[in-house]
């Protein structure tokens, strides 16, 4: 039997940062966003997991936050029912915080770091630059949802994960099936 040759994970791509069960559990609910739109239209989202207390002071909130006052209870990113529920905010513009408990603090915010010294490839937005930058300037990690479908990671300042969502659903549920979760580079 040939044995295939090892993948990048999840987990050794971000350097224990945050919670990896919480982590993939935003990269799920970003591949559905990716993948599903919203009401028959592409919509694309940013998520920011971890170092909640630096990321809120360096953001602020666009509009009224609908999270706001709501029990961490029912905020869980694992919850069906907060699924749904960021699968309509995502179509808000502004990022979602997530703690490193996998809890959605906040929708809708403004992400201001500063892009100096960030090296993105050519053609990804202002979405991909915040994602990238608040990773840099934070111990936080992206999660950026494009309307192109694309699901992109960053850690530090860097682009360390793209995810067709077609391919991943594919793999995705081959690799749960082995008892692991994979995402390629």
């Amino acid at each position: 039997m040939q044995r295939r040759p090892p993948r990048i994970t999840h987990e050794r791509i971000i350097h224990s940062k945050v919670d990896l069960s919480d982590a993939a559990a935003v990269r799920e609910a970003a591949v559905e966003i990716a993948r599903e739109g919203r009401e028959g239209r592409k919509i694309g989202t940013l998520f920011v997991v971890g170092d909640s207390g630096e990321v809120i002071k360096r953001s602020k909130p666009l509009i009224l936050d609908p999270l706001l006052g709501h029990p961490d209870e029912s905020k869980q990113i694992e919850d069906p029912d907060m699924r749904e529920t960021i699968k309509e905010l995502a179509q808000l513009d502004g990022a979602f915080l997530v703690s490193n408990a996998g809890v959605v603090l906040s929708a809708a915010r403004y992400i201001d770091a500063a892009s100096d010294s960030l090296d993105l490839p050519l053609g990804l937005g202002s979405r991909h630059m915040a994602g990238a930058s608040i990773s840099r300037q934070t111990r936080a990690v992206a999660v950026v949802v494009s309307e192109s479908s694309m699901v992109r990671m960053f850690d530090d300042g860097e682009l360390v994960s793209e995810i067709v969502p077609e391919l991943w659903m594919i793999d995705g549920y081959t690799s749960r099936m082995e008892g692991r979760i994979f995402t390629r580079r």
